[in-house]
């Protein structure tokens, strides 16, 4: 019976320490009023921090159920062509769909995006072992939401340093 009287006491002991702690910075937290809004994007998402993007290359982005280059890419990719010609850095290219389609289509569909977009670098003549894909289909959106106003931004191709 000690035992417990003790513990408890000790217990309670630490429970008052931390609350008059609290209570003396003052300090209040509390979650901004914008908490659970969801915002409608304007531009394209910030960049995941890891793995390390390549900052110097350009989202693709592409239609729906479509792996085909957009002309928009199209000046994006030559742009990205001459970083890496340049810098001969290596490059994993990642293949990306929206929600929509199971997950065994949509990792097949972001494998044909991250490929048509690793053949176009090698026909602007970036070295072909320069490039890797893979896909992550829907797994690792950049805009959670449904609807075009998030799926336009989760379609893409994303290149990140090895």
């Amino acid at each position: 019976m000690k035992r417990l009287s003790f513990s408890t006491t000790a217990l309670a002991a630490v429970l008052v320490m931390g609350l008059s702690a609290c209570q003396q910075t003052g300090q209040k937290e509390e979650a901004p009023d914008n908490v659970n809004e969801f915002k409608q994007p304007t531009e394209a998402p910030v960049e995941r921090a890891a793995p390390p993007m390549a900052t110097d290359l350009g989202t693709v982005y592409f239609d729906f159920d479509s792996s085909r280059i957009r002309t928009d890419a199209r000046d994006v990719l030559k742009k990205n062509a001459e970083a890496l010609r340049s810098s001969g850095n290596a490059v994993t290219i990642e293949g990306h769909c929206d929600e929509r389609g199971d997950e065994e289509y949509n990792l097949a569909l972001g494998e044909r995006r991250a490929n048509s977009v690793k053949a176009y670098l090698v026909d602007l003549g970036v070295g072909s072992g320069q490039l890797r894909t893979i896909s992550y289909g829907e797994s690792k959106p950049a805009v959670v939401g449904s609807g075009e106003s998030a799926w336009q931004w989760n379609r893409r191709a994303e290149f990140r340093t090895r």
